[in-house]
C-alpha cells in the first residue's frame, strides 16, 4: 500500500500563513528576551567584577573631545543623523578651553607647621682642606621631612578658689565652674570635639575608640561615648535649628537619601531599612549640610523637610519628591548625573562584538551630547551667575535643541526594556527637569553636592553598619551635619567642634548664637 504525502487544500493555506506568522512572532518575542536577558547578565558581571568608575571606555574615546566633534561626525551616520553639517551649536562648542593638567610632583609642606631646626657639621677634621687650610663656612642646604606627635592624653584641673570669713565664719564662696559641655562629666571640649571628629569624620567606630583609649591607660566604655555623643547633639540643636531655618530661606535645596539599619525603631524589625536623608544648599554662598534620621523614605518625610521652601528643589528621580516638587513655589530640577549614569550603564551592556569592534553605539553619542554640556559647565564654573546664564543661552541651549531631536529619532527605534531603552526612557520622562538647569545662573547641573555631602555617612555606615536606637541615630545625624557644614565653609571639623563645644554652654542671646555657625568663623 502506497502512502501519499497529504497536500493541503487551497482553504488551509491561510491558516498555515497565520501558524508560520505566529511563529515568526514568537521567535522574535524570545530573542528579544535572550537578547535583554544577556544584556542584564553583562551588566551584572560588570557591576560585580568590572571597574565602579563611570569613566567613558574606549568606544566613547573615539570622540569624546567636544573640539573633535565635527571631524568624528564625518565617519558616523548615526551622529550625522544627530547634527547638521552647519549646526551652529557643534560650531559654538568649539570656544570652550580646556584646562592643562597641572604637572605632578611632591607638594611643599604647609609654611605655618612649626619648624624644628636640627643642625649638621661636618668633623672637624673635615674642615681641613686638602692643601692644608681651614675651609670656611659658605651656607647650607635644607631638606625637610614631615614628623608627627601622636595624640598626648592630659588631665585639666579646675582648681576653684574658696574665700571664707574669719570674722563670722558663716561666709564661704567659690569661684564658679565655667558651663560645661557636658554638666558633671569629666568630658573636655576637646576630648568630645576628638570622638566626634574620629568618628563622623574618619569612620572611626567608637569600639575602636575605646581601644585607642585603653592603649592609652585610659578606660572609657563604649557605653559612656556614645551617651557622650548624644548630650553633644543635644548641646548643638539650637546650631542645628538654626542651619534648618537658614536653608529654608535659601534658594536652592538639593536632596538625596541613603539606607540605615536601626535595631531598636519602635514596631519594626531589627533587620528592617530606616533612612537618612541629607539636605544641601546649592546656592553660591552659605553652604548648609543638614541630615535628618527617618524611620522611612515616604514622600511625606520629603514634604515635611521642605515645608516652607520655596525656590528650586534639585533631587534624582525618586518619586518620593514627585509630589513636593509640583508644589506652588518650588521648581522641580533633575540631574544630569543620573542621566549620564543610565547610559554608562548601558554602554557597558553592549555586546562584546560591539566593544571589540569599537562601534559607535547610541549610548555613545548621548554620552558625548552629554559630555559637551559639562564642557559648557567647566568654562562656566569662574565667572557671574548672570555670564553663566548667557553662555548657557549661547552654548547649552542650542545643544539640548539638538539633543532632543536625537532623542525622539531614537526613542521609539529601541527597545524600551533594555539598558538603552531605560535610559533613552529617563532622559525623555525627565526632560522638563533636566533643562530648567539652563533658566538660572546660580542653579547646577546636577545634584552632585548632595551626592558628595553624603558620601562620609556613607563610608562611615560600612565601619558601624547600623544605630542602635532612634535617638543614637538623631545624634548622628546632628553631629554630621555640623562637621559637613563646617567643611563645605572651609572649616577644619576638630577645631571649630571644639570651639562650638567650648562656647554653646555659655550663649545666652541670637547674636551669640550666629557667631557660632561656620561663615561667621571667617
Amino acid at each position: 500500500m502506497t502512502i501519499r504525502p497529504q497536500i493541503p487544500s487551497s482553504d488551509d493555506v491561510p491558516s498555515l500563513k497565520a501558524l508560520l506568522l505566529e511563529k515568526d512572532r514568537s521567535l522574535n518575542e524570545k530573542d528579544k528576551r535572550i537578547s535583554l536577558l544577556e544584556e542584564q547578565v553583562r551588566l551584572l558581571k560588570h557591576k560585580r567584577f568590572g571597574a565602579s568608575s563611570e569613566k567613558s571606555d574606549d568606544q566613547a574615546e573615539l570622540f569624546n573631545e567636544v573640539e573633535a566633534t565635527d571631524v568624528s561626525l564625518e565617519n558616523d551616520a548615526e551622529m550625522d543623523d544627530a547634527f547638521d553639517a552647519d549646526n551652529t551649536a557643534v560650531v559654538e562648542t568649539d570656544t570652550i578651553q580646556y584646562e592643562r593638567r597641572k604637572s605632578r610632583g611632591r607638594k611643599p609642606l604647609p609654611e605655618d607647621l612649626p619648624r624644628v631646626r636640627i643642625e649638621h657639621d661636618l668633623a672637624d677634621s673635615d674642615k681641613i682642606c686638602d692643601c692644608g687650610c681651614a675651609l670656611t663656612r659658605i651656607g647650607e642646604d635644607i631638606s625637610e621631612q614631615l614628623d608627627i606627635i601622636p595624640a598626648t592624653v592630659q588631665v585639666l584641673q579646675h582648681a576653684r578658689q574658696k574665700y571664707a570669713c574669719k570674722a563670722c565664719e558663716s561666709t564661704v564662696r567659690t569661684a564658679a565652674l565655667p558651663p560645661q559641655p557636658i554638666p558633671k562629666s569629666n568630658a573636655s571640649a576637646g576630648l568630645l570635639a576628638y570622638i566626634a571628629t574620629a568618628k563622623y569624620q574618619d569612620a572611626l567606630p567608637l569600639h575602636r575608640q575605646e581601644s585607642i583609649f585603653r592603649r592609652m591607660d585610659v578606660d572609657i566604655p563604649r557605653n559612656t561615648l556614645a551617651n557622650w555623643m548624644m548630650r553633644c547633639s543635644d548641646l548643638i540643636s539650637p546650631l542645628i535649628a538654626e542651619l534648618d531655618r537658614e536653608i529654608r530661606r535659601g534658594k536652592i535645596i538639593q536632596c538625596d537619601e541613603t539606607p540605615l539599619q536601626v535595631l531598636k525603631e519602635p514596631d519594626k524589625p531589627p533587620s528592617s531599612q530606616s533612612y537618612m536623608w541629607v539636605r544641601r544648599s546649592g546656592g553660591p554662598d552659605r553652604s548648609i549640610v543638614l541630615f535628618d534620621y527617618a524611620d522611612s523614605r515616604a514622600g511625606s518625610i520629603a514634604a515635611g523637610l521642605l515645608d516652607g521652601f520655596s525656590g528650586y528643589l534639585q533631587t534624582d528621580d525618586y518619586a518620593g519628591y514627585h509630589a513636593t516638587g509640583r508644589q506652588e513655589g518650588l521648581t522641580h530640577l533633575g540631574c544630569w548625573a543620573h542621566a549620564r549614569r543610565k547610559f554608562v550603564e548601558a554602554q557597558k551592556a553592549a555586546t562584546p562584538k560591539d566593544k571589540k569592534a569599537k562601534r559607535i553605539g547610541k549610548a555613545d553619542v548621548a554620552i558625548n551630547f552629554i559630555a559637551k554640556l559639562y564642557a559648557v559647565e567647566k568654562q562656566a564654573k569662574h565667572i557671574s551667575r548672570e555670564d553663566r546664564y548667557t553662555l548657557r543661552q549661547e552654548l547649552s541651549v542650542p545643544l539640548l535643541q539638538v539633543l532632543r531631536e536625537w532623542l525622539d529619532k531614537t526613542l521609539h527605534s529601541t527597545l524600551p526594556k533594555g539598558a538603552l531603552g531605560t535610559a533613552l526612557g529617563y532622559l525623555d520622562k525627565n526632560w522638563e527637569k533636566l533643562i530648567r538647569y539652563t533658566d538660572d545662573g546660580d542653579v547646577n547641573i546636577d545634584n552632585n553636592l548632595a551626592e558628595n555631602a553624603i558620601r562620609p555617612f556613607v563610608i562611615g555606615r560600612k565601619n558601624w553598619l547600623f544605630s542602635a536606637t532612634p535617638r543614637g541615630a538623631h545624634a548622628s545625624a546632628s553631629l554630621y551635619s555640623l562637621i559637613e557644614t563646617a567643611k563645605a565653609n572651609g572649616l577644619e571639623p576638630y577645631h571649630y567642634l571644639r570651639d562650638v563645644f567650648a562656647t554653646l554652654p555659655s550663649v545666652k542671646t541670637e547674636e551669640e548664637l550666629q557667631a557660632l555657625l561656620p561663615w561667621a568663623k571667617h
